[in-house]
């Protein structure tokens, strides 16, 4: 193969992934836990935007139940960026895997 051919498939794969990972930062995704008594809101960038507590969530008796629903939907929020950020990588990047990208 022609190096300079391949060299130039790297550069437009790597100028597609950067691209892909910018709108994947410019994303939100929402997650929620407990009925939808807690929902968070996170960045593509794997940044917290909102988090959102209905008041009937708040029973001073039992604090740990909100706590662990604060920690499920933060989990399930960051899980549906990495679900989707693998997703846009591996069709920018054909299946191939690279490290330090994905």
């Amino acid at each position: 193969m022609d190096m300079r051919k391949m060299m130039k498939q790297a550069q437009k794969m790597q100028a597609e992934a950067a691209r892909a990972q910018e709108e994947i930062a410019a994303m939100e995704f929402e997650a929620s836990a407990g009925g939808g008594m807690v929902k968070v809101v996170a960045g593509g960038d794997n940044t917290i935007k909102s988090i959102t507590i209905d008041p009937e969530a708040i029973d001073p008796e039992d604090v740990e139940m909100l706590q662990d629903m604060v920690v499920a939907a933060v989990n399930e929020a960051l899980r549906n960026v990495a679900e989707a950020t693998n997703a846009r990588m591996g069709a920018v990047m054909g299946g191939m895997k690279i490290p330090g990208l994905m």
